[in-house]
């Protein structure tokens, strides 16, 4: 079995070949960073008219990486929810053609159970049931997984994403796009003890839910004061205080996102935690969730850096679809917001 799946949720165009055995044949990934980062962020109509450019590229270096013809595949795989619906779009009509042209059926692929699939071709054993936790830019949501498709949320954000608050964090400390390795960078050489910023609802012990848009203003506060310019203050910020803030930052929202998830792991009494998204790639992010899997005798299986961000390679989730002969119409749709 043969499986291509395209992802074009949000700002990467990419597509890949897998196999039943979840065997990588072939992997393409165009990035759109560098169009993104004068702004500070993704704009939804730049992404899309990047997917159209990229789209049919990134397919054909794709079948041509994995050496295969169009009637070798099984099935066609894509992901049309969540994200961006312009996005969207240019994926889901680029599958539909595809699965026209080549007589071939057509899978749907949740981006955010694929992001926790990630874990399932990191660890190339089962890893359901589990908790599941996606932390990216757009999403910070917590899953009892019971497979790789039954997917039930138990808590997300409320306002900001984990994702989202390290860009417009970064943005204030005047570093680089995209904010997370930026201020992991930045973090690297300050203290993060050095600021006390709030855990915005780490102590409700009966909510499962995320807030990071107070401790965003709490950084903005500590930079620029209340009713201050802060282009000016950042300007006058030192190296030090960049790293500082950047630091405790960075410590108040893990202690939130491991602290959540340990809840979630004491609310359901699983004994699996299975970690995927941009955020999860945070090399801080993972040494904490190392020590709260050590101490409390967690499985954890985290996503490996290279499918943390948006990839096609998790869309291989579309294989248990496959096996359950769960194929999709022609009349497939879009989905951009998720609320399950």
């Amino acid at each position: 079995m043969l499986l291509l799946t395209l992802e074009s949720t949000c700002d990467e165009t990419a597509a890949a070949v897998i196999d039943d055995r979840l065997e990588v044949l072939a992997s393409v990934v165009a990035s759109q960073d560098r169009l993104h980062e004068k702004y500070g962020g993704v704009v939804p109509e730049i992404a899309s008219r990047a997917h159209v450019e990229r789209i049919v590229p990134v397919i054909q270096e794709t079948l041509d990486q994995a050496n295969i013809r169009s009637e070798q595949l099984t099935a066609i795989g894509v992901a049309n929810t969540p994200g961006l619906a312009g996005s969207l779009l240019v994926g889901l009509s680029a599958a539909k053609a595809l699965a026209v042209a080549w007589g071939k059926p057509l899978v749907a692929v949740n981006h955010l159970q694929a992001h926790v699939y990630a874990c399932r071709m990191a660890a190339r054993r089962e890893v359901f049931p589990c908790v599941g936790m996606v932390v990216s830019g757009g999403h910070t949501s917590l899953y009892r997984c019971q497979d790789a498709v039954d997917f039930e949320l138990l808590g997300s954000t409320i306002d900001d994403a984990a994702g989202e608050a390290f860009d417009k964090v970064a943005s204030m400390l005047g570093l680089t796009y995209p904010g997370g390795p930026a201020i992991q960078k930045a973090a690297a050489a300050g203290n993060p003890q050095a600021y006390q910023l709030p855990r915005p609802l780490l102590g409700d012990a009966d909510r499962l839910a995320f807030s990071f848009s107070g401790l965003k203003t709490a950084v903005r506060y500590q930079i620029a004061g209340q009713g201050s310019s802060l282009e000016s203050a950042t300007a006058r910020l030192s190296s030090a205080e960049v790293a500082d803030l950047a630091a405790s930052f960075q410590e108040a929202a893990i202690d939130c996102l491991v602290g959540k998830a340990e809840l979630a792991l004491q609310q359901t009494g699983l004994a699996r935690l299975c970690v995927g998204g941009g955020v999860a790639a945070n090399q801080r992010f993972r040494q904490r969730l190392e020590a709260m899997a050590e101490t409390t005798g967690v499985d954890l299986v985290v996503a490996p850096l290279a499918l943390c961000t948006d990839n096609a390679i998790m869309g291989a989730i579309a294989i248990e679809r496959v096996k359950q002969q769960r194929f999709e119409s022609l009349d497939l749709d879009i989905y951009p917001r998720l609320d399950f």
